[in-house]
């Protein structure tokens, strides 16, 4: 029997897709797909940074059309890649997948992150090359190649963050080589998911020709002064309420935001749109596709509108603004501040980056890209 193992749907213990639906066998089969190239990307970070990471997979598929991709990442991951098919398998981080790593053989792997974890895994891996960062048999991150050198340093020396221009696409395509028109984060919303956010419009009777402004009001846990103060969302509120006709703002939030947004809620009444701070990742993104215009700082509900291509003005403080992509679709607002772009978690400066940021600076942005 002629058994095609090096096609894109094989299983090896399972029946493939094309034979449950068709009922086909591998003679003949019109859904054969013949994989010249396995891929390994490892990308373990913060669920926004994996998002926009998807970036790269358009110039990889133009670059190798025959490859079957696999990503590696952490478990609260794994939803981002729901509904792309340019990832043919997604492992999350697990004893499991270690093994499979360690069993397989891939063409490249790809490792654009100077994090131990990760580059402990890209150096397990049996590869015939190997791109961006390993891990030295003394115990320490090395760049694999001179492109991923620069990275490497800016992730070492704090002067030389701060004084980067880059944004993490250019430099992430630079690590790997990549050349290509189509730069933008992947995130496809499923038919179900668009019923979802519909329903929620139509039971918060959002009117289609309304203007709907989405606060998305949190920034996670690990960088305190990346969120913006409540003091300057509520002013901000006023100053829409008043001077944006026929608009609706909506608040967004993860289960951190919870008594913020209600807080905001209260004192804003009956126009104010709270989204739920309980929604499941893509429930969140789902409810992120309703809004026209954004404000957020830098944290996943960033990359989430910058991949579903709405207008936002991105507000920044200890992290590097340079690095962000907006497309061409948005504002940047960050203090004029020596120590800006500092990293650190905490800040005992007052007021701080994110404190003098007005509202009237944000409010001017928005206006600007009604």
């Amino acid at each position: 029997m002629i058994i095609h193992k090096d096609c894109r749907y094989f299983k090896g213990n399972i029946p493939c897709k094309p034979h449950k639906e068709k009922w086909v066998h591998c003679k003949g089969c019109r859904f054969y797909q013949r994989v010249k190239k396995r891929i390994l990307i490892i990308k373990l970070d913060a669920v926004g940074d994996v998002l926009r990471t998807t970036s790269i997979l358009h110039g990889l598929k133009e670059q190798h059309p025959d490859s079957y991709i696999l990503w590696f990442t952490r478990k609260e991951s794994v939803p981002l890649f729901e509904n792309n098919d340019l990832v043919d398998c997604v492992l999350d981080y697990s004893a499991e997948s270690f093994l499979r790593v360690q069993s397989e053989s891939y063409d490249i792997v790809i490792n654009p992150d100077a994090d131990p974890k990760s580059a402990i895994i890209a150096e397990s891996a049996k590869a015939r090359s190997r791109i961006g960062f390993g891990y030295d048999a003394r115990g320490y991150v090395y760049p694999l190649n001179k492109e991923a050198a620069r990275w490497f340093e800016m992730g070492l020396f704090d002067d030389m963050k701060k004084a980067n221009t880059r944004t993490y696409q250019e430099i992430v395509f630079a690590i790997l080589g990549l050349k290509t028109k189509n730069r933008e984060i992947i995130l496809n919303l499923s038919d179900k998911e668009k019923r979802f956010a519909q329903e929620f419009a139509r039971k918060n009777a959002l009117q289609s020709g309304e203007m709907r402004i989405g606060l998305n009001t949190g920034a996670g846990r690990r960088w305190e002064k990346k969120q913006w103060t409540e003091e300057g969302f509520s002013r901000l509120i006023e100053l829409m309420n008043k001077n944006i006709p026929n608009s609706r703002i909506l608040l967004y939030g993860g289960p951190e935001e919870k008594e913020r947004n209600a807080r905001l809620k209260k004192k804003h009444g009956g126009p104010l749109i709270d989204t739920g701070c309980e929604n499941t990742i893509r429930e969140f993104f789902s409810l992120v596709d309703l809004a026209d215009i954004f404000v957020t700082g830098d944290t996943l509900a960033l990359h989430a509108v910058t991949a579903l291509r709405k207008k936002v003005v991105a507000l920044f403080g200890p992290t590097s603004h340079a690095e962000i992509d907006l497309y061409g679709r948005g504002r940047k607002i960050y203090a004029d501040i020596n120590c800006l772009c500092c990293y650190k978690q905490t800040c005992d400066i007052s007021p701080s980056c994110m404190e003098q940021i007005t509202a009237e600076m944000v409010f001017n942005a928005v206006k600007g890209l009604l």
